[in-house]
């Protein structure tokens, strides 16, 4: 029984993680220009927003999930604002990898977590995801506070697996292309969710 609910709860973090986004984009361009611990430690920043987020769908914490709703234009607008500064800065960043040497150089790494912990916690989509999702599987239903917070762990252990997963594929393909490569897809990755960031800011507005 706990070793099922530990597993249902990472197949549900790590099929949300997965879902592609702006984050997947951010997590990729980080790790390509800053190598495989700063992309890993940007991950583990939407693990935790995700097993939070988890803990307020399994936990009914309705009155939080409400006020949050309700501010969802606002956290659009902030979040969307967010993106559309990571991409230019992402654009204007010279990458930290020493051509030839495979040298990566690993900074900013409370930066690299609280930045995707932020965006993450902004997308009111995701709480909506987990309580939708929660809901449809009965959990948190009948199941005791002990059996929730197994259930909150596997997401938070499916979520984290899904970004050190994306983020050691990324830096495998790091270690085959050449910087000029890597730079390319970098900026590709930072104009992508520089967009995702625009979308966001005109949707919010159009909404309100």
């Amino acid at each position: 029984m706990t070793v099922g609910l530990v597993l249902r709860g990472f197949i549900l973090g790590f099929a949300i993680a997965a879902t592609p986004g702006p984050i997947f984009f951010l997590c990729l361009g980080r790790t390509l220009t800053r190598g495989w611990i700063n992309g890993a430690v940007s991950g583990l920043g939407v693990a935790t927003a995700d097993a939070s987020y988890g803990a307020l769908a399994a936990f009914g914490v309705t009155a939080v999930t409400a006020a949050l709703v309700s501010q969802r234009r606002w956290l659009a607008l902030i979040g969307g604002a967010a993106l559309v500064v990571l991409g230019i800065r992402a654009l204007l960043a010279r990458p930290a990898v020493q051509a030839g040497a495979g040298v990566q150089v690993d900074r900013g790494l409370a930066a690299a977590y609280l930045s995707t912990l932020g965006l993450t916690i902004t997308n009111p989509a995701t709480i909506l995801s987990f309580a939708a999702v929660f809901a449809a599987l009965g959990i948190g239903v009948g199941n005791a506070g002990l059996l929730r917070v197994l259930i909150v762990a596997g997401v938070l252990l499916g979520s984290a697996s899904w970004w050190l997963v994306l983020a050691s594929l990324a830096c495998v393909l790091r270690a085959r292309l050449t910087p000029s490569v890597i730079r390319a897809i970098s900026v590709m990755s930072a104009i992508a969710f520089a967009g995702f960031g625009l979308l966001a800011i005109a949707s919010s507005l159009r909404g309100g």
